[in-house]
């Protein structure tokens, strides 16, 4: 065998050079191209999945594993807020990343950025499919704005941002706002912050009836359950719809969620006003309950083809519709106009229910509606005035729609129906 012999200088050169290739090497493994904003998104929607994940599990651990250790002000809000969940009943709950700003530096070697996320939840025990009555209600969402940030290789939430943002606006939740006590009814479930757990049961029970009452007019295409909420205060209420306390001072409840928008959220919740509700009698208080549950019912059905003299009417229609009560104390501000000679005017507009409006227009415009309702179910019928809601919600909008529904539906144009309507409130309330 022959043997090879290596010439003098050249292993002393080798060795640095390929001490230096291996250095030079060890250093470029990390210089490969920087991760993508496809890859920063699906790391974030990782993240996000584990955040939802221990909520559902009300795992406190877990829910603060994700949010920033650096962010102290807000990881204690967090902690409240979960602490705050314990006690509710969870469906479902879901982040989905809508988009992200533009990633910039943060301390340290990490990154930090703004981002859109839509919360989807439903709330309540749940329920097997052979259990259900009618179609699983949609999930109740929320456009939240977080601050992202990143530090070493992970991402964590550091950060709301409650303020109006480019049309998106996210809006208190009940547990933002203290501990829960839940009550489950047969087909309720009642949610309150510093609130008796005997009244909430009372609330179940008169949920429960409104399920049940609603349910013989509209029995199918909802899930035949109602969720309601109940706030300590009527500024807590007011923070809940994102509103002014002034503007629902003298509304009961309201029932959250979008009717007139297309691809809007259109599934619903009740929230009370603790302090207008107090003030009515037991009538008074069924009867709130009732209307906002056939909201619950007919939401998925209404567009923004829908007047709203036909979904506020109907709700009305419906809560009154087992009463025994003259329509003179349903309607008194009518029946006190017709007694004075005054003209009561028309169907009102869709400006007339609004928040912000006199309360005595708005309750005229509420009463005018229900008088619509009342008419079409007594002289065509209960089914007829379902199938002509359902009708006016599956309509195109525009102009002349409503126009074509109440020809196609009920015989009658728009005149004719007005006319037929100030004859009837002359014969119901003179």
């Amino acid at each position: 065998m022959e043997e090879r012999r290596t010439r003098p200088g050249l292993a002393r050169v080798r060795q640095p050079v390929l001490a230096l290739l291996l250095l030079i090497g060890a250093l470029c493994a990390g210089c490969g191209p920087a991760d993508s904003p496809q890859d920063e998104a699906r790391d974030i929607q990782r993240m996000l999945d584990r955040r939802a994940a221990a909520v559902l599990r009300h795992d406190a651990d877990g829910f603060l594993a994700v949010v920033d250790r650096s962010a102290t002000g807000y990881r204690a809000e967090q902690r409240r807020v979960i602490g705050n969940l314990s006690g509710v009943p969870l469906r479902s709950w879901r982040y989905r990343l809508l988009d992200t700003g533009r990633f910039v530096p943060a301390a340290g070697d990490g990154k930090r950025v703004a981002a859109d996320v839509r919360l989807a939840f439903r709330l309540g025990e749940h329920r097997p499919a052979a259990h259900r009555q009618g179609r699983a209600e949609a999930p109740l969402t929320v456009v939240q704005r977080l601050t992202l940030t990143e530090r070493a290789g992970r991402w964590y939430v550091a950060a709301e941002d409650r303020s109006e943002t480019g049309g998106r606006r996210s809006v208190q939740q009940l547990w933002d706002q203290g501990p829960i006590t839940a009550v489950s009814g047969r087909r309720s479930l009642v949610l309150g912050v510093g609130r008796d757990p005997g009244a909430l049961r009372v609330m179940a029970r008169r949920a429960d009836r409104a399920v049940d009452e609603i349910s013989e007019v509209w029995p199918r295409g909802w899930d035949r359950h109602v969720v309601v909420l109940v706030p300590r205060t009527q500024e807590e209420m007011a923070a809940l719809l994102g509103r002014p306390a002034p503007a629902v001072r003298d509304i009961a409840a309201v029932t959250t969620g979008e009717a007139g928008r297309v691809g809007a959220d259109r599934s619903g919740q009740v929230v009370v006003n603790p302090e207008a509700y107090a003030s009515l009698g037991d009538f008074g208080r069924q009867v709130v309950l009732t209307h906002e549950t056939a909201h619950v019912a007919t939401r998925p059905s209404t567009s923004s083809a829908t007047p709203m003299w036909l979904s506020e009417g109907f709700a009305d229609w419906a809560g009154y519709r087992t009463a025994r009560r003259p329509a003179e104390r349903i309607a008194p501000g009518l029946a006190r106009r017709i007694a004075a000679g005054q003209a009561i005017g028309g169907l009102p507009g869709d400006e007339e229910f609004g928040f912000d409006g006199d309360s005595g227009s708005r309750a005229s415009a509420y009463e005018r509606g229900w008088l619509a309702c009342r008419m079409i179910a007594d002289h065509w019928g209960e089914r007829r005035l379902t199938g002509f809601y359902r009708a006016m919600g599956s309509a195109t909008t525009g102009r002349g729609a409503a126009d074509h529904v109440l020809r196609s539906e009920l015989g009658l144009s728009r005149a004719e129906f007005t006319a037929r309507w100030r004859r009837f409130a002359a014969h119901e309330l003179g």
